[in-house]
């Protein structure tokens, strides 16, 4: 679909790009020439995917631990980066969510998510601005929202404000930073077939069947789908797209608003399982983490 060196020289970051999206998307940019960092909280996981996608595809990955819910450590990541030079791209991908009953959220679950998607996507937009700026470099900043920033969703509450924040984000900079050759968009992916995906929005085959049904395509989107659009917007032959956010479901947005309105039949009984399989997922995660 693009020339071979489409991103050739470009040197761009993915948040939470050892696994999922973000590790789709650092291997697409690397096949069209990029050299690419990727970040994350758990460093076995981005060693490995680090060494996967350089074997696949002889392309140059650097891989950094960091927790973006931590402002000195994103700014400590940065730094270290531009000591290579600076980078001309960012993918905001790194995130969390899970359905759940807001009344019985807890503080600590809220913040779980806030904390990554909304401080964290703020803070590496910034420490990346902060250092752009006084040098005129040009660069272009991706972030990976939901159609639920139009909409806002039932049972994904912390997810729909934080990502709104992050769609606000990405409005307001298009503006202030427009004019310094820095550009901001966003894409609205929904359903994409990722383990993070499935196993806390899906985490059963009934809520899985019912949310492909809300899909006027009737599927789930093919990863090659997003990685085109992501590189498509990062190439500075699209330069004149400035402050879109954009969604890549299948339709499902027009149809169901992307969300979990559809939920609200759900027994007690049925939550009680879906807590019980997210919960295994999340001590799956936090096992690695400490790999």
């Amino acid at each position: 679909m693009f020339r071979s060196d489409l991103l050739q020289g470009k040197r761009i970051l993915v948040t939470g790009g050892g696994t999922g999206l973000g590790k789709a998307m650092a291997q697409k940019f690397l096949e069209l020439g990029a050299v690419v960092y990727i970040c994350g909280r758990r460093e076995g996981v981005l060693r490995d995917t680090a060494l996967e996608l350089s074997s696949a595809t002889g392309g140059q990955v650097h891989y950094m631990a960091c927790d973006i819910r931590v402002a000195q450590a994103v700014d400590e990541m940065i730094e270290t980066i531009w000591r290579d030079g600076p980078l001309d791209g960012l993918v905001n991908n790194a995130a969390g969510n899970f359905i759940a009953k807001t009344e019985q959220m807890s503080p600590r679950g809220f913040d779980a998510i806030a904390n990554i998607v909304f401080h964290g996507s703020f803070y590496v937009t910034q420490a990346c601005g902060k250092r752009w700026i006084p040098a005129g470099h040009k660069a272009s900043v991706i972030s990976i929202v939901t159609s639920w920033v139009w909409t806002g969703s039932a049972f994904v509450v912390p997810s729909a404000m934080s990502k709104a924040g992050v769609a606000a984000m990405t409005q307001s900079l298009a503006v202030e930073w427009g004019p310094k050759g820095i550009r901001l968009n966003a894409i609205a992916p929904g359903p994409f077939p990722t383990e993070g995906m499935t196993k806390r929005l899906a985490p059963t085959p009934a809520l899985e069947k019912r949310m492909i049904e809300a899909i006027p395509m009737r599927r789930v989107g093919a990863m090659s789908e997003l990685t085109n659009f992501a590189a498509f917007l990062m190439a500075d032959e699209v330069g004149y797209i400035n402050g879109e956010v954009i969604a890549i479901d299948g339709g499902q947005w027009l149809n169901s608003a992307g969300g979990f309105g559809n939920l609200l039949e759900l027994t007690d009984d049925d939550w009680t399982e879906i807590r019980a399989a997210i919960e295994a997922t999340n001590a799956k995660d936090k096992a690695q983490r400490s790999v």
